[in-house]
């Protein structure tokens, strides 16, 4: 209730009839005015960072009527700062980073803190920096609006210290007395900078390596450690002295970063037996201002360890040649293999077999000497790939291996022949002189300078009237005609003997036979026919055309007899003529059952379906595939009981009777005995007596009695007669 100010109106004096009345931001709730005196109080603790200032209207007006008595006065009323915001850091807590060996000054990061007072009243909003730890590490600039954090100390080494925790404090009030103040957090982590050189754990490194040690396969590790991390750290290793024969070789192990010592080339513990090596590591990187990379050396001191080794052969791989008509037994060549140990083994040689299954070579187990073990022929293997194994007497797993490839050299032993079977064709109409057939010729032999073929005629063709060669300087013959006066009725085929010689030595010959045919010809050269037998054929024909239509013609007659056969099926009779006497197929017989209670007499279900007995159920529904075979009349056996067999015996001709109508309507009868409503069918009660019988009642017993009737009627009508 703090009085903030006073109104007056000139009306006040001596007037108590008139009020105060306030109104605008905050009036009743936040400030509040005397109705008599006019003096204005605030009701609330004012907050300047809340609202700074507030506009309000003040008015005189009658106290009775509330009428104004002067216009409306409108005033503003401001909100004094003072200092009760102390300062804060927004973004903090703050995270930076700096290379390590950073100069004196480097500026690591800004921090900035805001005050919510006044800046422009007083010192409430005027902000000093400092350091409260952090010292002598860090420094920062006190009376910047943002404070900059800069490097103090020169030095700082990640290697001895990573990180470090500043604390900034921000002070108002200009950092005097009765300032309030804020502090932040500043993690400061120095990066590393590539400032110190791989170093060897050891200055000398000693290895045993079996001089039988397969290449490429370690001898050894070196490392050197690097204080530096990631990328600064990384070294290649080299080696730089004591490798002149280049038998090592040094690689960089990428995860450990070990250098690994491998064989470049296999050791020989009888030739040297010791390598003293000088190892380089050099870092990857270097910095700009550091010059050249930093490095370090090592000494590596190798001793070769003696192992029993294989034998050695002089060669990896021997090529040997063979004349083919070279005699058995013939030293084709020697392999040679010595043992490099220094007890120096004696060798002995042999032939592995899997590589040569025909047996055709022998080799001398002391002296390494290859024969010849069956006859060689280089037109079926040109080339010979053997394996020679060497052993050492004293240690036969000690074994080596060598490659022996022997090449089959050729001789003249195979005459030229016919490059193909040739049968040549010659026009009838032809004109002398015409090419009849170009012969050319192979052989197997593969002389040095080539091939060359003579070819000529047999001595008793020479003069012969009808044909003659021409050479076409290519290794190949024309055959020509003579005449043009082949006729087919004459000579079908004439066959011209050829002798081809080759240019070895010595020339192998051969005659080979050229078949020529005469043939029928049109107008363009075109070969129509050459045989006799085509002279009897129609014009026009050829052969095949007329074996095209006798084919067609034997194919309409096998379609006429099956047509044929098939309607001679089809209009065989279904029913039995009336003129037929089946009367043999009624059956006498004496005994009745009992009706539907008699089960002893016979077997109902043997009756029903007779046929499952057998486990066979036909199909009612296609007709059979078997055909009908007539069946000669059956009789019944003494006293005339068979009645069982009966019915299963037609049961079984009706199921494979294919002319049986209709083909699913097979009727079965149950055995109907005394006591069928039917009564009985049997005609042994009227067999004594001669009394004409009316069989018309079986018609009204429905369709399955109809056929019956039909068959007594039929019989009384022919007794009749």
């Amino acid at each position: 209730n703090r009085g903030l100010c006073c109104l007056h109106t000139d009306l006040d004096v001596g007037n108590k009839n008139i009020k105060y009345v306030l109104a605008g931001e905050g009036a009743g709730t936040i400030f509040a005015i005397n109705e008599l005196t006019g003096d204005i109080h605030a009701m609330k603790r004012l907050d300047r960072e809340e609202k700074a200032e507030y506009t309000l209207t003040a008015q005189v007006v009658n106290a009775d009527t509330d009428e104004p008595l002067e216009p409306p006065s409108e005033f503003i009323i401001k909100v004094q700062d003072i200092n009760d915001n102390p300062p804060q850091f927004i973004e903090g807590p703050y995270r930076a980073s700096v290379p390590e060996m950073s100069a004196v000054g480097t500026p690591v990061t800004r921090v900035t803190a805001t005050d919510a007072d006044d800046p422009v009243y007083g010192n409430s909003a005027k902000l000093v920096y400092s350091i409260l730890e952090g010292q002598p590490y860090f420094s920062v600039d006190p009376n910047s609006g943002k404070s900059t954090i800069k490097i103090a100390l020169h030095g700082m080494d990640r290697e001895m210290r990573e990180e470090y925790l500043v604390v900034i404090q921000a002070k108002d009030m200009g950092g005097h007395m009765g300032g309030l103040s804020g502090t932040t957090t500043v993690t400061v982590t120095l990066t590393d900078i590539n400032d110190n050189p791989p170093k060897f754990s050891k200055s000398l490194y000693e290895f045993v390596i079996p001089e039988d040690l397969p290449i490429e396969k370690m001898g050894g590790k070196v490392k050197a450690n690097d204080r530096d991390i990631g990328e600064n750290a990384k070294s290649t290793y080299s080696i730089i002295e004591g490798d002149e024969q280049g038998m090592f070789i040094i690689t960089t192990d990428s995860q450990t970063q070990e250098g690994i010592l491998r064989l470049k080339k296999p050791l020989d513990y009888e030739s040297k037996r010791a390598y003293t090596l000088k190892v380089e590591a050099t870092n990857i990187r270097s910095e700009p201002n550091s010059g050249v990379p930093f490095k370090d050396t090592a000494t590596v001191k190798i001793v070769v360890e003696d192992s029993d080794e294989p034998p050695v052969f002089s060669k990896p791989m021997y090529l040997l040649e063979v004349d083919e008509n070279a005699s058995i037994n013939t030293v084709i060549g020697t392999v040679n293999a010595r043992d490099p140990d220094s007890t120096g083994s004696l060798v002995r040689y042999f032939i592995d077999r899997h590589t040569d299954l025909e047996r055709q070579f022998n080799i001398n187990v002391d002296n390494g000497k290859i024969t010849l073990a069956k006859p060689l022929d280089r037109e079926t293997d040109m080339w010979h790939n053997i394996t020679v194994t060497a052993t050492e007497v004293r240690n036969h797993s000690q074994i080596s291996r060598a490659i022996v490839a022997i090449r089959v050299m050729d001789i003249n032993d195979n005459a030229p022949e016919f490059a193909t079977e040739y049968e040549a064709f010659l026009c009838e109409n032809g004109k002398p002189g015409q090419v009849i057939q170009t012969v050319s010729a192979v052989d197997k032999d593969d002389p040095i300078q080539g091939h060359y073929f003579d070819y000529r005629l047999v001595p008793e063709m020479l003069n012969n009237p009808n044909f003659t060669i021409k050479n076409n300087q290519d290794n190949s013959i024309s055959v020509l005609a003579k005449h043009d006066t082949f006729r087919r009725q004459k000579q079908e085929m004439y066959f011209l003997p050829i002798i081809v010689t080759d240019n070895g030595n010595p020339p192998m010959s051969s005659t080979n036979t050229l078949t020529i045919r005469v043939c029928g010809c049109s107008k363009d050269g075109i070969v129509q026919s050459c045989n006799v037998e085509a002279y009897v054929l129609p014009i026009g024909l050829s052969m095949g055309a007329l074996i095209a239509i006798l084919a067609c013609i034997i194919l309409l007659l096998v379609i006429v007899v099956l047509f044929v056969t098939l309607r001679r099926h089809k209009n065989e009779p279904l029913i039995i003529k009336d003129d037929e006497d089946v009367r043999e197929n009624i059956i006498r017989y004496d005994d009745e059952g009992g009706g539907e209670e008699d089960t002893e007499a016979f077997d109902i279900a043997t009756l029903q379906n007779p046929d499952g007995i057998n486990g066979y159920l036909p199909r009612k529904d296609i007709k059979p595939d078997l055909q009908f075979m007539p069946r000669a009349g059956q009789h019944s056996g003494p006293n005339g009981v068979d009645v069982d067999e009966f019915i299963n015996v037609r049961l079984h001709e009706a199921d494979n009777d294919p002319t049986a109508p209709p083909y699913d309507s097979i009727q079965i009868y149950g055995y109907e005995g005394r006591g069928s409503i039917a009564g009985s069918l049997s005609s042994l009660e009227t067999a004594s007596s001669d009394s004409d019988q009316n069989y018309d009642y079986l018609r009204e017993w429905g369709p399955r009695f109809r056929r019956l009737g039909e068959l007594y009627s039929v019989g009384e009508s022919d007794r009749e007669t």
